[in-house]
Parts: C-alpha cells; structure tokens; sequence
C-alpha cells in the first residue's frame, strides 16, 4: 500500500480548492465621462445652453450650467470654479462670448481637460479680452449698448432680435431680451491671470454671422489658439439658432477629454 496516495490526494483537492477560489482577473476599471460645464456670455445667463444640454445628456454626458453674475471677471471665475470643484472626475469648459474670458482663467484648474470657445474670446496672458479684437471692425452692436449709472450694460429688444441673435424666431429673440444679464462694461477691459489655453486643448465655434464679436477676430482668436475649429454661419448664439452643431463640437471635446 503507498502511504503517500493520501497525502498527494488531499494536497491536489487543496490546490483544486484554492484554484476555484481566486477571483478572475479584475477588468480595468472604465474611466469617469467629463462633466461638461457651460458658461454663459454677456446679455445672458444659463438659459441660453438650454437646447444644448438635452444633446450632451443623450450622448451619456452630464452638463452644468453656471449661472453667472457677470459682476467682475474675479466673480464669474469664482462661480465657474465652484461648479467645477462639485464635480468627481474631468471636465470640459464651454464658454460663450464674455465666458471665453472665464474659462481662459477658470480653465486653469486640475480638472479641467479641455476648453470649448463658442464665438468667444480668449485673451493672452496678463491680457484683456479687448485686445484682440481692437484692430478689428466694430461690431453693429456695440453702438446699441445700455448703460445704468453704475457702468451695467444691457441691450435693448431691438438690437437683440437685429445684432445679437437675428438667425433666431422672433419668441426665442424675446426670451433671450427678457432673461439676459446686465454686465459690468469694465469687465472687458480686466485682463487674465492664466491663459489655460496654452496648456489644455481647446476648441473653437467661428460664428460667421456674429454682429457682436467680428467674425476675422474669431478665426484670428482660433488660429492663435491652436484650436481645432468649427466655422458656423450663425448669429453670436450658435447654441440657439444651431444646438445640433455645438453639442457635436463640445461632445468631441469631450470624447478627447476622456483618453
């Protein structure tokens, strides 16, 4: 009789045992979809991404709206980075007109992967937004401006349905009268502290129709950039006369964003 069987049949059901017993290899874990944040321009607010973030959440995408107070570039850029601290994982930054100038400095942060220009400025460093459209035509809008006595500006119905979104319908046109945000006419003139677009990839909407920040300063802006870049023939708000356009840029963004 060999004594050893014994032995050599329970150390085999041992290792069975503990063969069965290791887990399978873990699959690698999928990495989080950025949130994309949107910030509004001048003569705004959130509302004007509201046809947009429909189109990013059907593409599985979380998006923001910052609500701006459109007070000073220091105050928008506090708003815009509130939002982006609440988020866990990357983020896109949108920024429309007066916004590209927020997200330029809020674009700084760790978190943020990747900047989006929708008919935008985007200043150079120690720069203000100004800058780079002074040897450019005057846009028609800048003659209809309102200002408060204490420096606000606002734009009448008329020159919003004539400057500032005349591709859009004459109801959209009142929404955007009726919701828009007084902004500090000195902001413009406020220039940034960090350029993030020196270091995070960016992209840029040229609204070929814009009546508020001239087209050839757009392109030039674009080009100075390095944008990879989308040409529209729109009004100063894309994200409302042609939604389907912007969410495909920023969703591109943002599909980069997450390599």
């Amino acid at each position: 009789m060999n004594i050893l069987a014994p032995l050599v049949l329970a150390a085999s059901l041992s290792l069975g045992t503990a063969s069965a017993a290791t887990p399978a290899a873990t699959a690698p874990t999928a990495k989080p979809r950025p949130t994309v944040v949107l910030v509004h321009g001048a003569f705004a607010d959130g509302s004007s991404w509201n046809k947009v973030i429909p189109l990013l959440q059907a593409q599985g995408l979380n998006a923001i709206a910052v609500q701006n107070p459109l007070t000073s570039l220091e105050d928008d850029v506090t708003f815009t980075n509130r939002v982006v601290n609440a988020q866990s994982g990357p983020v896109v930054l949108v920024g429309h007109s007066w916004g590209g100038s927020v997200i330029t400095q809020a674009g700084g942060h760790d978190k943020v992967k990747a900047l989006v220009y929708v008919a935008a400025f985007a200043p150079s460093l120690n720069a203000a937004p100004v800058v780079d459209t002074k040897d450019f035509p005057t846009p028609p809008g800048f003659a209809h401006f309102i200002a408060d006595a204490d420096g606000y500006l606002t734009l009448p119905a008329d020159a919003i349905a004539r400057d500032f979104a005349q591709d859009v319908s004459a109801e959209e046109a009142n929404l955007i009268h009726a919701t828009q945000g007084a902004v500090r006419g000195v902001n413009f003139e406020q220039p940034v502290t960090v350029a993030a677009w020196t270091s995070k990839p960016s992209w840029y909407i040229v609204a070929a129709q814009d009546r508020m920040i001239d087209p050839g300063a757009q392109r030039a802006l674009a080009k100075k950039i390095g944008a990879t870049t989308t040409v529209l023939p729109t009004s100063h708000v894309p994200m409302v006369s042609d939604p389907e356009s912007v969410a495909k840029v920023i969703v591109a963004a943002a599909r980069a964003a997450a390599k």
